[in-house]
């Protein structure tokens, strides 16, 4: 948006960057980009205003070949460094981030445009995942005995390799927590890393580099080209040795199938029509709150927050006094600060459509309980928390991701039809259950189709349980990150096995028939000791 279209919107234009962002900082960060230095050059705007905020490089598919071949040279020898060392500098790396996070935080509101509190939450995201990594990598890539095929003779080990090279296309919506959690674990396993964050966000990805170079990793193990899929995606996949992508689902589709027409791995987290149950022996009003922390957080575009509300019928009522109350209550705008509950959408094109679905759904017979519009007042793309009834599956929303802060509440008789209703979506990302009962919730979440599940929570129980796999079901794509999933899928496992004394083939001087004989008595045997 151009620069004269800020004046159209003063409250926003009150919003000016913090001094942390001065154009020299900005400069700075933007010469980490992998390009050219006569590179073509990309500007992107602050979704507050509209205002002008960096001037980025934009790589070409030469650059990213360049990123490549410089990365391969770094990875065998940050392959040889000890995961202690990778360790050190993985912990310097989280006391950076927290010590400096007001930086990062200026950066993801001016950025993305969500608001400080949402911003906060990357940085704890960043900061419990470097330190899970760093101090569970030694257990999770060290060898392995393993039960060898002849007992006391067969010696096996499973062995842990970098893959080599990694691709990783992270999205705008969660700017360092994508960016840089994905890279970590990456890293950590021995890996190289070659990112395109999303251009509108590439200023919180660089600062991530940044500061990891400054805590020790070396210069060409983990490198930032910025472009367009069109333009680099190509490259990025042909010189991957694995990807790691989150985004669309069509997108995905197209990137899985590449993968496997290289035969390399990929973990794909893609889109959600994530659901929340409320069931009849709820607390009403923690339920409530429980919904707006599901729905509204970074103005709804969170994979992981809730776009459809079921509640039990006989408490729709007050539930759905309490939540339209909170909803309606909740503050609107710009601020470098924590005084905003929601910020703004990030681009343009998600303010379409935002608009579009719920136009779509008024049209044709749905209820506005709260929200329901855009308010320019605030900003270019600002929108009102939404809550909507009386959706029906001919409306675009019912079943399609909006991906904003617009959620369909319908209500149900049993929780058997709760449960159907939910698993009715071909996606299969996140989902919330509110009870009274712990053992009930669980055995809920349980029978509901997503990868992961939160009782009595929207989403950031199962998210910082980093200890656990995160990740899709169905359309909502493949792999996992978090846990043990989420490093060694960024690994080659190597079985050696030694075989000592007697092998499997016949002893000299037993023909091959005796030798049988003798095998399967053994197997027999181990049968009735219970061995594996």
């Amino acid at each position: 948006m151009a620069t004269d279209q800020a004046a159209l919107f003063p409250a926003a234009r009150r919003c000016a960057l913090p001094a942390s962002l001065s154009p020299d900082r900005i400069e700075r960060l933007a010469a980490l980009v992998t390009a050219a230095p006569d590179a073509a050059r990309v500007t992107t705007n602050a979704p507050y205003n509209g205002a002008p905020l960096a001037d980025l490089p934009v790589s070409t598919p030469t650059d990213v070949e360049d990123a490549f071949a410089r990365a391969r040279i770094a990875q065998k020898t940050w392959a040889t460094t000890p995961v202690s060392r990778r360790k050190k500098i993985l912990l310097r790396f989280h006391d950076l981030v927290v010590a400096r996070q007001d930086e990062a935080l200026d950066l993801m509101q001016a950025e993305n445009g969500k608001t400080r509190r949402d911003a906060f939450l990357e940085v704890t995201d960043i900061a419990i995942t470097s330190r899970y990594y760093a101090r569970s990598a030694a257990k999770y890539l060290a060898p392995k005995r393993r039960r060898g095929a002849i007992p006391l003779l067969t010696h096996t080990t499973e062995l842990r390799h970098p893959k080599g090279v990694v691709t990783v296309i992270s999205p705008w919506n969660y700017p360092l927590s994508m960016a840089a959690g994905d890279a970590i674990a990456a890293l950590m396993a021995g890996n190289a890393v070659v990112q395109k964050p999303d251009t509108q966000t590439a200023l919180t990805a660089l600062w991530a580099l940044d500061l990891m170079r400054e805590a020790g990793l070396p210069a060409d193990v983990w490198q930032m080209v910025v472009g367009r899929g069109s333009s680099i995606g190509g490259a990025l996949m042909d010189n991957a040795d694995y990807m790691m992508f989150t985004g669309s689902t069509a997108s995905g589709r197209r990137i899985a199938g590449d993968a496997g027409r290289r035969l390399i791995g990929a973990s794909l987290e893609l889109g959600g029509k994530n659901a929340m149950i409320v069931l009849d022996d709820a607390d009403i009003d923690k339920a409530a709150d429980g919904a707006v922390a599901a729905c509204f957080p970074s103005a709804g575009q969170l994979c992981v927050s809730i776009e459809r509300l079921y509640v039990a019928e006989s408490v729709r009522d007050r539930f759905v006094a309490a939540f339209v109350a909170r909803t309606k209550a909740l503050k609107l705008g710009a601020a470098y600060d924590y005084t905003i509950d929601v910020g703004s959408l990030t681009t343009p094109s998600q303010l379409k459509t935002v608009t579009e679905h719920v136009d779509d759904a008024v049209a044709k017979g749905a209820t506005v309980l709260a929200g329901g519009r855009a308010r320019p007042d605030l900003g270019p793309l600002f929108y009102e928390p939404t809550i909507l009834t009386d959706v029906t599956p001919d409306m675009t929303l019912y079943d399609e991701e909006t991906f904003g802060p617009v959620v369909s509440l319908y209500s149900y008789r049993t929780v058997d039809e709760a449960i159907a209703q939910a698993n009715a979506t071909p996606y299969g990302l996140n989902a919330s259950v509110w009870t009274g009962s712990g053992a009930r919730g669980r055995a809920v979440a349980a029978r509901i189709h997503a990868g992961t599940v939160n009782v009595n929570e929207a989403f950031a129980a199962a998210w910082g349980s980093v200890d656990a796999p995160m990740g899709g079901m169905g359309d909502s794509g493949l792999g996992r990150r978090h846990g043990a999933e989420g490093i060694l899928k960024y690994t080659e496992p190597q079985t050696v096995a030694h075989q000592r004394l007697q092998g499997f083939s016949a002893p000299t001087g037993i023909s091959p028939e005796t030798w049988a004989t003798v095998l399967t008595g053994a197997l027999k045997i181990l049968k009735r000791t219970g061995a594996r």
